[in-house]
């Protein structure tokens, strides 16, 4: 069937099919620019006037798709999210300047990403052969090893990392994977952009329709291939950008990702460590303790066999923790090693990070983050000691391992018979 044949039949606003989902549309309304009231790497966020009322509003244009905006600008706005009243941080997007409708094209890049809408994009990818890195891909046999950190949200990034910088290597060569299960943007994340200005991360890798990361990847297989064989990484986490979506059923969650990616990490041979989604400060019964994203994902969706990080936490939190992992079969399915979080927390805290995960800090929810940190430590043990494989058992990393001189040392694992019981 041709193109112009099928879209001559469609019209999202008629189309009413028994069972299937309704196309609402966006709305779209021009405003101009009043000033510029901050800026990251690849975003500047803007102050708005709609047209047609005086009030003023904030919005985020994307550097790289609608270039610089100044103060008097008159831009076209996508509002829809805000008018909605949903979490997007209360912004509208930048979908073009007036005046500037025209821009120069890249030279190279065959490959669109957002494609067949109206925003695709034009990408050199690096699975393209004119991409000077396309021969160390094409010679990579896969991920040699290489411990990969599978996190479900965005805000798991950074005490990840942390983690991963508090264990035997003080400065490890981190990759950052980012899958298309969130913010498409990579420059919409505010952590990115400073984790990279303070060096904690080697290089980014934009995979499937994410887009604006330091190399692009049509999928995951090659984005992981990427950090081995291109950055050269030691480490790599994988985890979508801000914005998880959530719907309150089994299997409605694009977090659901996180046991799939756990699947092509062992395809490529690589060692994958599940980060999990721990809180006991979020007052929704679903993801209190263990997200039953982190529960779904790894209990029913993975089908090979992870480390799985389990936090040091009190008592109390610490056997409802191990309850939920038990009863889900997590704790049957996979290895799972029980480490600290804190000198995660401890290297956050002295470097001045700023952390939040649905507008809870450090001390509104340390589960959270402990859970996180954890995972990195954990990673960056199994790398230091080339110890990543999938054994059999659980096992446990106990907190006075990790305290000499500057607060670092190798992680002492004891294995157990079977899994820990809650």
């Amino acid at each position: 069937m041709g193109h112009g044949r099928f879209l001559g039949k469609l019209d999202v606003r008629k189309r009413t099919v028994e069972g299937a989902g309704k196309l609402a549309g966006a709305e779209f309304r021009l405003a101009r620019v009043i000033r510029r009231l901050d800026a990251w790497r690849g975003a500047t966020v803007l102050e708005v006037e709609l047209e047609g009322c005086s009030d003023r509003s904030r919005a985020l244009n994307y550097d790289a798709i609608t270039g610089q905006v100044d103060a008097g600008d008159r831009v076209l706005l996508n509002t829809t999210a805000v008018s909605l009243g949903l979490g997007t941080g209360g912004l509208h997007f930048v979908l073009a300047v007036q005046g500037r409708e025209r821009r120069e094209r890249a030279a190279a890049g065959h490959i669109m990403k957002l494609r067949y809408t109206p925003l695709q994009l034009q990408c050199l990818t690096i699975e393209e052969e004119a991409h000077p890195a396309r021969a160390a891909l094409t010679a990579a046999c896969g991920l040699e090893g290489m411990v990969v950190v599978v996190g479900c949200v965005h805000s798991q990034l950074a005490p990840i990392v942390a983690g991963m910088r508090a264990g035997p290597r003080p400065r490890p060569r981190v990759a950052y994977v980012m899958t298309d299960g969130g913010a498409l943007p990579l420059a919409f994340s505010r952590t990115v952009a400073e984790l990279c200005e303070r060096g904690w991360l080697a290089a980014t890798i934009t995979a499937g329709h994410a887009f604006g990361g330091d190399y692009e990847a049509v999928n995951l297989y090659t984005a992981l291939l990427c950090a081995r064989a291109v950055v050269g990484a030691e480490l790599a986490v994988v985890v979508m950008g801000p914005g998880v979506v959530g719907t309150g059923t089994a299997y409605g969650f694009t977090a659901v990702e996180q046991g799939e990616i756990v699947d092509r990490v062992n395809v490529l041979g690589g060692n994958p460590v599940a980060a999990l989604r721990v809180s006991f400060g979020d007052s929704r019964p679903r993801h209190r303790g263990v997200s039953h994203h982190c529960l779904t994902a790894l209990g029913r969706v993975a089908l090979t066999r992870a480390v799985i990080a389990v936090p040091t936490l009190e008592a109390e939190q610490s056997s409802r923790v191990w309850a939920q992992l038990e009863e889900a079969q997590v704790t049957a399915r996979h290895r799972l090693i029980e480490a600290p979080g804190e000198p995660a927390l401890d290297l956050l805290v002295r470097e001045g990070l700023e952390v939040t995960t649905m507008g809870r800090g450090l001390r509104e929810d340390p589960a959270f983050f402990q859970a996180a940190g954890a995972a990195g430590l954990v990673a960056a043990q199994l790398s230091a000691d080339k110890e990543g494989g999938m054994d059999h058992g659980s096992a446990r990393v106990p907190g006075n391992a990790l305290h000499g001189a500057g607060g670092r040392g190798d992680v002492a694992v004891r294995e157990e018979n079977g899994a820990r019981g809650g």
